[in-house]
């Protein structure tokens, strides 16, 4: 059976030994680290410690009993919902009180449940879920809990972001939706349908398709039917190599076609598309890093190469602004509680607020979906002088091209959360 990996990095191993007289607070992620979507993992390790080594550089967090460094674990699920229960069940032995994941909806959900289970068995040694990534909206609507907050935004969230700018794009005519088959890409189709019917009811709907998630090697037969449907319009929600290859086919086979995605700014999607992609790619996120337009001396720009002198090398360039909002957010809630105790970091958080110079968020305590802005950015050329900062050294960088403020980002919830008495 596996077992979680320490990953407590050398920085706060020379401050525990002088300034901490206190055990690290520890942060349980679970994620795939091995298989097809390995990278998509291993860049959440990097963003994560890159987070964590900021906290403990300035003292950690500053608790009741004395300063206390923060300090990843990290388990490796192989993207299974099994295997994520057998490493929560050893977090829960370790009394990890936070558990973080992101790359899987279906996951996620089964830690919610999980988590519910185990703080009613066992109160003493509660758990919080806080998710990075896992975008299906019912997970802040009807599976809603206490226990869980997401600090990216939903699907619905993001989708209502592309399809904005959708609804000026005056050449989008006929759209494919293609995903990957569970529970994420299934809701991205369905309120991709929904909001281009309420928003631009004269697209046709060519294709609506679901396919194995981190099986398919060859994307040629699903381009093939993109190509015979006389699409104009891609929408997906595809990440890790399913995007990646899927680009690389319709690259191969001289689609010339428009892609609205979530994830297509990183992971290798600029790369592998290129050219074609130029002005035709689309991503959604809540901060890419030329958000600064240039200016050189702006706070976002030295955030971004601040993280690029500790990650230098081009292909573990792909920086998460979400997964640093949730490590700063959880440290001041701890602080704000005096305590690491599960229950009351998980109150601290409901409405917390973060803001710095060029990001807000505000935790939404109705259904614990964070709020914050959204850009919709579009791939260039570097060479061209329109975007400072590339992805990855590809040579393509993305403009930002549609900014929805936090107000506008946020959609109503359905979510009665049940709060522990």
């Amino acid at each position: 059976m596996p077992k979680p990996k320490r990953l407590l990095t050398l920085l706060a191993l020379l401050i525990c030994g002088g300034a901490y007289g206190a055990e690290p607070v520890r942060i349980g992620m679970i994620e795939g680290l091995s298989g097809p979507f390995a990278n998509a993992g291993q860049a959440v390790v990097r963003n994560l410690q890159f987070a964590i080594e900021r906290v403990n550089a300035r003292g950690g967090v500053h608790l009741r009993d004395g300063a206390h460094p923060l300090e990843l674990v990290t388990f490796d699920n192989k993207q299974g919902v099994e295997e994520s229960l057998v490493g929560l069940r050893q977090y829960a032995d370790q009394h990890v009180r936070f558990v973080v994941q992101g790359n899987s909806s279906a996951v996620a959900a089964a830690l919610i449940d999980g988590i519910e289970k185990h703080n009613l068995r066992d109160p003493q040694h509660r758990m919080v879920f806080l998710n990075y990534s896992a975008v299906d909206p019912a997970l802040t609507n009807e599976k809603c809990s206490f226990w869980h907050f997401r600090f990216d935004a939903n699907a619905d969230m993001r989708m209502n972001a592309l399809t904005e700018v959708i609804k000026g794009d005056t050449s989008a005519k006929r759209v494919y939706i293609i995903g990957q088959d569970y529970s994420f890409g299934r809701q991205l189709a369905k309120s991709a349908r929904t909001q281009l019917a309420a928003k631009r009811p004269d697209i046709s709907i060519v294709g609506d398709e679901l396919h194995p998630i981190g099986k398919i090697k060859d994307f040629t037969p699903y381009i093939v039917k993109i190509k015979a449907s006389g699409a104009d319009t891609v929408i997906t929600g595809n990440w890790g190599n399913d995007l990646t290859l899927m680009v690389k086919a319709a690259k191969e086979a001289g689609l010339q076609l428009k892609f609205y995605t979530f994830y297509g700014n990183g992971l290798g999607a600029p790369a592998a598309i290129g050219d074609a992609g130029v002005g035709r790619v689309r991503a959604v996120a809540e901060w890419h890093p030329n958000t600064g337009e240039g200016t050189r001396n702006s706070a976002s720009d030295a955030y971004y190469q601040t993280f690029r002198k500790r990650y230098p090398q081009p292909e573990d360039d792909y920086v998460h602004l979400r997964m640093h909002v949730m490590i700063e957010m959880l440290a001041s809630a701890m602080e704000k509680a005096g305590s690491s105790e599960a229950g009351a970091v998980a109150k601290a958080l409901e409405g917390a607020r973060f803001r710095n110079a060029f990001h807000e968020a505000v935790m939404r305590a109705e259904d614990h979906q964070l709020l914050q802005p959204l850009y919709v950015s579009v791939m260039r050329k570097v060479s061209d002088g329109s975007v400072r900062f590339d992805n990855e050294g590809s040579g393509y960088g993305f403009k930002t091209e549609r900014y929805l403020p936090l107000e506008a980002s946020a959609l109503p919830t359905t979510c009665r959360m049940k709060r522990p008495e």
